[in-house]
């Protein structure tokens, strides 16, 4: 890190700290985010006393959200089966990603605690990892360069960045390339990925290409889906269907004004929609919706749902098994600042997918527009055309699942790559 940002680094971390023995009860990502850190020095320590075995190696791996999980689940699957002795640690930074990580399987699983030099310390002395790996890009400054100080190989898995990412240039270079330079080993989504990550830093000899784990857990994933007959079975249904996942109020609001001119038209459609936090706030406003439109609305928890016109999913950690049951899918995203959320996982399942203008930071969407397997949608017309369109040319919307099927078929072998990679670090 640059030495002139190191102070106000350090006392942007000694802030977040204070907030967090502040931080009043009550609902939102930056409040749980603040409170979850709480004692987390302690939760670190208290683990290791009990549960860190140092005859036997560790890898920390760090997501800071469930994108990046997604990425990092099948790596911890294939080096549990092929290096049962080792000890697998997983943090993350958003609440979003909590109930992910629980459901993971990993010998420890926490918050991320700030970036500090003491948290990151304390973090260190508690877990003693043998290696550390971050998923995707995000690689904490003070943290790599502690461990890095103590020996501690570090890597980075399905590692992408984009042409317009602010870390490239100006303060996020300044305070970024340190770390970048301190990775001793990058699997790099593609080679653009790979060049551009050579710019922020990371060194030419350090890199390789070995793609996104993302697509080998969305296509395991999609091969599961018909062992799940507790959720899928009631709700399958001969009916034209799209599953709208991960969606914003902003995606809503033009994707359910698209919805009544598609249902005047078939009247035997239906909409499932899985928000992206499906909080009762914004759930209220779907079901609102759907009686001034006169359509049966039920929750996925209601046993309703398996005759309702929309149904609304109000859980986590199921959108990725519900898309079995479309023939065309919305990823949210689009249209919300935010950015668009992971396309792949209904590609997996062969059918085509729809998601708005703001795609321009994810190169899934390219590859599936220019694989006519995706469609980007700007407005509530072109969403109602474009689905009219598919539900009723089977042709069309079978050529178009397809071509969105081979392109995650043909980017199967990254997580054994990756894994690969972490094992490398581990003989270090």
């Amino acid at each position: 890190m640059h030495f002139l940002l190191r102070i106000p680094y350090a006392a942007a971390g000694a802030a977040a700290r204070a907030a967090a023995n502040l931080a009043p009860a009550g609902h939102g990502k930056v409040r749980s985010s603040l409170r979850a850190r709480r004692r987390i020095r302690e939760r670190f320590a208290e683990w290791a006393a009990r549960g860190r075995d140092v005859q036997r190696p560790l890898v920390w791996l760090h997501a800071p959200s469930v994108g990046e999980g997604l990425q990092a689940r099948p790596v911890i699957a294939l080096l549990r089966a092929r290096r049962p002795d080792v000890q697998i640690a997983y943090t993350f930074f958003s609440p979003s990603a909590e109930q992910f990580a629980r459901r993971l399987g990993a010998d420890f699983c926490d918050y991320l605690p700030f970036d500090t030099a003491g948290d990151a310390n304390a973090a260190l002395d508690a877990l003693r990892p043998t290696a550390l790996v971050f998923s995707k890009l995000d690689v904490w400054p003070v943290l790599a360069e502690r461990a890095a100080g103590r020996g501690v190989p570090l890597g980075l898995i399905s590692a992408t960045l984009s042409a317009t990412s602010a870390r490239r240039s100006g303060i996020g270079a300044l305070l970024l390339r340190d770390a970048y330079r301190a990775l001793d080993a990058v699997g790099a989504v593609s080679s653009d990925d790979a060049a551009r990550l050579q710019q922020l830093g990371v060194r030419a000899d350090r890199i390789s290409v070995t793609g996104d784990a993302r697509y080998d857990d969305a296509w395991a994933r999609a091969q599961a889906a018909p062992q799940q007959r507790a959720l899928l079975d009631p709700l399958r249904s001969d009916r034209p269907t799209l599953v709208a996942g991960s969606t914003w109020p902003a995606d809503e609001t033009p994707l359910l004004e698209a919805w009544r001119v598609v249902h005047e038209r078939m009247p035997q459609v239906r909409l499932v929609i899985a928000p992206h936090e499906p909080s009762a706030s914004h759930l209220e406003p779907i079901v609102q919706w759907a009686a001034g439109e006169g359509l049966k609305c039920a929750k996925l928890s209601d046993p309703a749902s398996a005759t309702a016109c929309v149904v609304l999913v109000d859980r986590v950690g199921v959108l990725g098994d519900l898309y079995a049951l479309a023939q065309v899918a919305y990823v949210g995203g689009g249209f919300h600042s935010a950015g668009l959320h992971s396309v792949i996982e209904p590609a997996a399942f062969g059918m085509p997918v729809l998601f708005g203008p703001r795609h321009g930071a994810s190169r899934d969407a390219a590859l599936l527009l220019e694989h006519r397997g995706g469609f980007s949608v700007a407005s509530a017309t072109e969403i109602a055309v474009r689905l009219l369109e598919l539900f009723e040319d089977a042709a069309a919307r079978a050529a178009a699942g397809d071509q969105a099927r081979d392109l995650v078929q043909a980017g199967l072998g990254a997580a054994d790559r990756s894994a690969a990679l972490v094992e490398h670090l581990l003989s270090r």
